[in-house]
């Protein structure tokens, strides 16, 4: 007798369990549900795109001001006459977080 009633519960907790996970997996399938989550994708891809862009601007920024110190550009002129800036190497004028290989100069 204690044999039936415990496989008869087992059975029993078992198609509840599975009637809610269909259930569940059915709940996400219907279309209000799918749009609902293609929006919460949207966003996140709109914010990921936002992060991004502002990330290529303050890099854009850094290396124009890189670029503008390294010409010699950001200096102000002490008198009227403007000259041409110094004479600068060209490892002065490359990327700052760019690494030429050892005696490979020219690349």
């Amino acid at each position: 007798m204690f044999r039936r009633t415990f496989w008869f519960t087992t059975g029993v907790a078992a198609g509840v369990w599975a009637t809610t996970k269909v259930n569940r997996k059915l709940n996400q399938l219907t279309p209000e549900s799918l749009a609902a989550q293609a929006a919460d994708r949207a966003v996140l891809a709109g914010r990921r795109i936002k992060v991004f862009a502002l990330d290529v601007r303050e890099g854009m920024a850094d290396r124009e001001a890189a670029l503008k110190d390294a010409l010699g550009l950001t200096a102000a002129p002490a008198d009227d006459i403007r000259q041409l800036p110094a004479q600068r190497s060209r490892a002065q004028l490359t990327h700052p977080h760019h690494h030429t290989p050892a005696g490979n100069e020219d690349h």
